[in-house]
């Protein structure tokens, strides 16, 4: 049975304050479905009784199949009638591997329905909200708008364009610096930029993300996992991309020696022996037509990638890239979100920058600013994937 809200005198009343604090609970709830319900959206569900009481309350997990709406249904059972359902997604109106919510909280009996948001799925897209009206229930949306609509991103871009959302992380000293000068790390070691509490925050996104990408210049230099090891529950293990086209990949390293069918190798390169050798191993590999340009000649087309990777279901796509990347992603405008943590340290200018050869300046507009111990880290959205998904 889920924590629930204490009951107090004034979340009887009606009004924006009750339906702000019964959204906000749907959203924890609708937090219990991450790493658990994708490529479906996370939702979560909470049911008031015609008192305006508790009566149920529930989230959507995949491999359960039931939507939120309906395991609030089944919790509250006779209590919905004349009740109040707060959603933080529009209750689908189709049906799919299960039937419609629509269907559901029509049959339940409820007198009013408050949503989030619209759902940008064109299968749901203000339908759900339609035959709610239909069938005389009171519905409301706009409550906890833009929360909501975080959590979804990369539902919201999936859905409308078949491609991830991209967050790009990058971890970065005072003066821009993501490693040292050549010569000061030793190769195939990880040298941290920031401290315990921001790589603590960096395995968090990455529960959070269906996929981690990076390119083989840090695989070679860094050697590192790429695995999700925040200890939480996911539904199916993080995917590990690399971006790599002479297939330079380390035979002996730690991401060839734990692939386990969650290893892809994205290449330009026709060099079957290599591809066999990593395929020998647990590496999948796949052969893309190199870009051609002045600038992109011989690399692998990372729009191209994003296809690939949308059409196997791979909604959010975090990137923990080095120089080049970075700044391919970025000038490329493929990059949704962008998260920054920096440490407060100064290396200097021969080290390595974070980006390089920017044509034109980025600017994180309404930037989120966290502490993590000795470091912070800035975020903001440079693409929404809610734009002209829901109009």
């Amino acid at each position: 049975m889920p924590d629930r809200l204490p009951n107090t005198n004034f979340v009887t009343k009606t009004g924006p304050v009750t339906d702000t604090l019964w959204m906000k609970r749907g959203l924890e709830l609708a937090r219990r479905g991450i790493g658990l319900c994708s490529p479906n959206p996370v939702v979560g569900c909470v049911v008031l009784d015609r008192e305006g009481e508790l009566a149920g309350e529930g989230w959507h997990e995949y491999d359960r199949r039931d939507h939120a709406e309906v395991v609030a249904l089944r919790e509250a059972g006779e209590k919905a009638r004349g009740g109040t359902a707060y959603v933080t997604l529009e209750p689908c109106n189709h049906t799919g591997r299960t039937g419609p919510c629509s269907e559901a909280l029509i049959a339940a009996g409820v007198a009013r329905v408050v949503a989030a948001t619209k759902d940008p799925n064109p299968l749901v897209a203000g339908q759900g909200f339609e035959r709610l009206r239909q069938a005389g229930i009171a519905v409301d949306m706009g409550v906890c708008q833009s929360e909501a609509q975080r959590l979804n991103e990369g539902f919201a871009r999936w859905i409308v364009s078949r491609r991830p959302t991209v967050e790009m992380k990058v971890a970065m000293t005072l003066d821009g610096r993501i490693a040292p000068a050549p010569g000061i790390h030793t190769q195939r070691q990880p040298y941290w930029i920031t401290g315990e509490d921001s790589r603590a925050a960096v395995q968090t996104m990455r529960w959070e993300a269906d996929a981690v990408m990076t390119g083989v210049d840090t695989v070679i230099a860094d050697d590192p996992m790429m695995t999700d090891r925040s200890g939480k529950p996911r539904r199916r293990p993080l995917l590990r991309v690399i971006l790599d086209s002479a297939l330079r990949m380390p035979l002996d390293s730690k991401l060839v020696n734990t692939a386990q069918k969650d290893l892809v190798i994205f290449t330009v390169s026709r060099d079957e022996v290599r591809m066999q050798e990593l395929m020998s191993r647990g590496a999948q590999v796949k052969l893309l037509t190199a870009e051609t340009g002045s600038v992109a000649t011989g690399r692998v087309p990372l729009v191209r990638v994003l296809d690939m990777l949308g059409a196997e279901g791979i909604q959010t796509l975090l990137t923990e890239t080095g120089t080049r990347l970075n700044t391919a992603l970025l000038a490329a405008g493929l990059v949704d979100r962008l998260k920054v943590f920096c440490s407060p340290q100064i290396m200097g200018s021969d080290a390595v920058p974070a980006f390089r050869g920017l044509s034109l300046p980025v600017r994180l507009d309404a930037a989120e600013v966290e502490r993590h111990g000795n470091d912070y880290s800035v975020s903001a959205l440079l693409r929404d994937p809610w734009v002209g998904a829901t109009t």
